[in-house]
């Protein structure tokens, strides 16, 4: 199904403007926000008591999991990534990380886990799943760059049972996106100054 122009005009400005703006935030702010996400994600219960965490690492300005990543390493909890799937845009595998050394750049020169550590994402049942976005609105709708991959991700079996939490800069929430039917929503929403909650 194809979304209809005027939401495709819609998402294309939204996308633009909002890349432009993180793109544009000074390293410094954009750093002290990505640790006040990361310690207000912390903070979850859901997310404390997790045991496996579908993970990414940012690209282009993106609130930084990294800071998430190292500290789940650190407690020796079992931390995965996902992988462009090669030949079949839109499609992620997902591998087991066990370092950041370990990580390498794939698709896009996002960092990956190595090839030989990677599965379908059926292989794995994660508590928790760090969700990126270009944006987010007030009932957990997300935007992303328009490949779809993590709305494909997010319909798997593996996701079902799975806290979705977006990670965000406050500028990033919006009061309402264009929806399509696939769009998939995340439980919750977490940036600097706020965390909203569609879960309950």
């Amino acid at each position: 199904m194809q979304p209809s122009p005027a939401a495709t005009i819609d998402k294309d400005a939204l996308r633009r403007r909002m890349l432009g703006r993180r793109n544009a935030q000074e390293p410094e702010l954009a750093a002290r926000a990505s640790q006040a996400v990361a310690s207000r994600v912390e903070a979850l219960p859901r997310y404390a008591a997790a045991r496996e965490v579908l993970a990414y690492l940012p690209i282009r300005g993106e609130v930084d999991a990294g800071i998430l990543v190292r500290s789940l390493l650190a407690s020796g909890r079992r931390v995965l990534l996902p992988r462009c799937r090669p030949d079949a845009p839109g499609e992620l595998d997902v591998g087991c990380l066990t370092s950041l050394d370990a990580a390498v750049p794939g698709r896009y020169g996002i960092l990956e886990p190595p090839r030989a550590a990677c599965l379908p994402p059926s292989a794995y049942s994660p508590d928790v799943i760090l969700v990126p976005g270009v944006a987010f609105d007030a009932k957990g709708a997300r935007l992303g760059f328009g490949g779809g991959y993590y709305d494909r991700l997010l319909a798997l079996p593996m996701a079902a049972s799975a806290l979705t939490i977006g990670l965000a800069y406050a500028f990033q929430v919006v009061p309402q996106l264009p929806a399509d039917p696939w769009d998939r929503p995340v439980d919750i929403v977490v940036t600097e100054l706020q965390t909203y909650r569609f879960d309950t």
